[in-house]
């Protein structure tokens, strides 16, 4: 029986699984792993799949990796008094006792709060920590943090940070995170599907809580259904492939000259939907009058936009036609805005989507998180599990964007602008890092080693060493998921499953749970009742599911008592809304009624022209999208850094997690990140896949190992981002990352005054082929220590 007709028998059913199993959870979806004497032999998926997930079958690689961190553990110079913050990286480590560990760290938290007060402490510490409601790490780390006085936090993240902050001022929310027009619409009513600078087929293998498998199976349906589908993408990305797609391979951050091309011919051929321009946006007219270069005597033409982005102009005019003569759905990744004016490329793509005047409709307009967990799948029930929350943060407390960590670092109480204000960096002198790796996501990454030796004193709480441990003054050994009790659900927007994530095995070595952790350093300062709450693990867990159960019993839902809950080890499924769920329309209320249903923004409607953003004044937004060149990018080269470098994601992690495990056999090259390089490019370097290569710019360089292939756009190499820094010589001018780093190379700058956004995909390299011995990749040998 498959999982459709399974949920056929009722709105509530229970999963079958393997015998002799225990059910838990990842990001990565429902696990059932096997265990005998004590030690997991096996893992696969819980939930009934079409698609294999490689992500799932590695638990034991999680588990007894020899990367992962046993003991508590500090950094040699740092326990003897040494100040020199640049031997981080390259100390000697000592191992010590829990209660030393204890000491030092509660000493420390106290005497920085004393001498400089709660502003110096920061723990944003943004990662992908746990999916469980419990033993989620950063907010654990929050919740301690604030009961004992506050710290300095962020805003935004790196996935979205310039597209969160422009949406709100051009749709009136921050759009990436909402719910998107079904998969069941796209596949029944759509006609041209445009997949912009996306691979879901990739990234729908994971969740921010626990991935379910049906958005790639809605990929399987879209593929049967033989509708046109067009993949934009500097790639011929995995999803291209197994779309039988057509690829328009485009240069790397060129995007939105090509929509300014599209939208030049509409408006040239006077095919642009004025009636829904007059009747849903503003500022049509101003931008217009940019596009056809009324206002900078350049018109946007095919032929211009073709001069950019590399695609031909007859193809952009194609295409313009296509778009409208069809009803068409774009389908935008999120790097189309992680790079210098990110914050134009969706503007752009809404602006575009308006021109066409589909949105609302079915299988039309815009969708901007496609890419992600289970968005756009049919609507359930509606229930929701409890979780742990930070507690109350300190309202006094500054702020800065996430993606600025090494500014704000380095830069103690300088001014920057963010969204029409004008803000100060605070002067960190402790950073509390859980659940999280900044030297795999943070871009300029030689820049981030400055930065980090600017602060007093650097705490990590790890499973495993990773780049970011090896760069503390103390790490503190923390359990995996599969060390303690948890719950979790599939589905970050639609709430499919609720799932028992039982432990599996004891803690492995000396490892602790981060809620033991922060418990006990709550106590050594006073604060454990209002931390714990005086609750033990079972019971959070049973608060947080009684939650479930109340709201299931108000929608005529009966859940199993906690107790039996637990009890079965089972997932427990819902039953889809199927009316409502698959027919959802993003904006089809605005569109029906726009003055009921209007905006929150200042007009109530899409605003094509923000007055708000023109007023800032800013010279990288301004109050319409536009094309803004960037510093770096394939129309920029230099002689010495003649290629562009785009970093997408692989399917066999998730950005850095699961680098050490044994996935690496399915993309690692000479035993190193695989580097993607035109046939062409590779010719003239006399470069052939296997080789390895050092790819180098003026920010640092890097080994990988070549893949030479034609499903590149000639002119562009593409590094998978996640791959763990290796440094050779770390402390030297640029030292040589062995396993192939990305952001090595990349900018550390903001998207723009207004987001601040990440911003790697505008970086330019050299690459040659590497001569003589490699050094050894290192990063996955546990470091010695005294």
């Amino acid at each position: 029986m498959d999982l459709t007709q399974q949920l056929e028998k009722g709105r509530f059913v229970s999963l079958e699984k393997p015998a002799n199993t225990i059910t838990t959870a990842a990001h990565w979806g429902a696990l059932n792993v096997t265990v005998e004497n004590g030690r997991v032999v096996k893992s696969e998926g819980s939930l009934l799949k079409q698609h294999q997930n490689e992500l799932q079958d590695v638990v034991a690689d999680q588990l007894y990796s020899p990367v992962r961190v046993k003991y508590p553990m500090v950094r040699k110079g740092y326990l003897e008094g040494n100040k020199d913050t640049t031997l981080r990286g390259r100390d000697e480590w000592v191992r010590i006792s829990w209660d030393k560990a204890f000491d030092l760290v509660a000493n420390e938290m106290q005497r920085v709060r004393q001498q400089y007060g709660s502003e110096a402490i920061f723990g944003g510490s943004y990662g992908w920590y746990s999916c469980g409601s419990l033993h989620a790490s950063r907010t654990l780390l929050q919740r301690y943090l604030n009961v004992t006085g506050g710290f300095i936090n962020t805003k935004g993240d790196y996935s979205t940070g310039a597209v969160q902050v422009i949406m709100p001022h051009v749709v009136g929310n921050i759009e990436v995170y909402a719910q998107q027009t079904s998969w069941h619409t796209i596949v029944e009513s759509t006609e041209l599907l445009v997949i912009w600078s996306s691979n879901p087929l990739n990234t729908l293998r994971i969740a921010w809580t626990s991935a379910d498998p049906e958005g790639i199976d809605y990929l399987a349906k879209l593929k049967a259904s033989g509708k046109r589908i067009i993949c934009i993408d500097p790639v011929r990305s995995e999803t291209c492939q197994f779309l039988e797609a057509e690829w328009l391979p485009i240069h790397t951050g060129t995007d939105v000259a090509l929509m300014l091309g599209i939208a030049h011919t509409l408006i040239n051929e006077n095919k642009h939907d004025k009636a829904f321009l007059a009747n849903y946006t503003v500022g049509f007219e101003q931008f217009a009058d940019y596009v056809l270069g009324k206002t900078d005597n350049q018109p946007k033409t095919a032929e211009w936009a073709s001069q950019i982005c590399g695609i031909p102009a007859e193809t952009i005019q194609t295409l313009a036609n296509a778009f409208v003569e069809n009803r068409t759905m774009l389908m935008s990744g999120w790097g189309l805005q992680r790079l210098q004016h990110g914050e134009q490329s969706h503007w752009m793509l809404v602006t575009l989507a308006a021109m066409l005047g589909q949105i609302g409709l079915q299988g039309g307009g815009f969708g901007l998180n496609y890419r992600y967990s289970t968005d756009g799948l049919s609507m359930h029930s509606g229930i929701r599990l409890g979780a742990i929350n930070a507690g109350k943060p300190n309202p006094n407390m500054p702020f800065f964007p996430v993606a600025r960590i090494a500014d704000a670092l380095l830069k103690p109480n300088q001014p920057f602008d963010y969204n029409g204000q004008t803000l100060h960096y605070p002067d960190i002198k402790l950073v509390y890092w859980a659940g999280g790796n900044p030297f795999a996501h943070h871009p300029d990454t030689n820049y981030l080693v400055k930065a980090w030796q600017q602060p007093e004193t650097v705490i990590v709480n790890e499973c495993y060493w990773t780049p970011t441990a090896r760069m503390a003054d103390i790490v503190l050994p923390a359990t995996t998921s599969y060390e303690r009790n948890d719950v979790t659900v599939s589905g970050d927007y639609v709430v499919k499953n609720i799932i028992p994530m039982k432990q599996v095995v004891e803690p492995q070595f000396e490892a602790k749970n981060d809620y033991d952790i922060f418990a006990e350093l709550a106590k050594r300062a006073s604060k454990e009742a209002e931390f714990t709450e005086n609750k033990s693990e079972m019971e959070w867990l049973e608060e947080f599911y009684q939650i479930a159960f109340e709201a299931a019993k108000k929608a005529n839902t009966p859940l199993p008592t906690f107790k039996e809950f637990w009890t079965e080890n089972k997932v427990l499924a819902f039953k889809a809304e199927q009316e409502q769920g698959n027919s959802f329309v993003r904006y089809q209320d605005y569109r029906k009624d726009p003055v009921q249903h209007k905006l929150a923004t200042p007009s109530g409607k899409i605003e094509i022209f923000s007055q708000i953003v023109a007023n800032m004044g800013y010279d990288d937004c301004k109050g319409h999208p536009m094309w803004l060149e960037h510093r770096e990018y394939a129309g920029k080269t230099t002689s010495a850094e003649p290629l562009a470098l785009v970093t997408p994601h692989i399917k066999y992690r998730l950005h850095s997690q699961l680098s050490y495990s044994s996935l690496r056999q399915y993309y690692e090259v000479n035993g190193r990140e695989p580097v993607l390089i035109h046939t062409q490019d590779a010719a003239e370097r006399g470069i052939t896949s296997g080789d390895i290569v050092r790819i180098f710019n003026k920010r640092g360089q890097i080994l990988a190992g070549a893949v030479v292939t034609d499903g590149i756009i000639q002119g562009t190499v593409a590094l998978y981002e996640g791959g763990w820094y290796d440094p050779q010589d770390l402390g030297s001018t640029s030292p040589l990352c062995k396993n192939g780093n990305p952001n090595v190379l990349t900018h550390n700058e903001g998207s723009s005054k207004l987001g601040q956004g990440n911003a790697p995909n505008t970086t330019t390299v050299q690459v040659e082929k590497f001569i003589g011995d490699a050094p050894k990749v290192t990063v996955f040998d546990e470091p010695s220590y005294i």
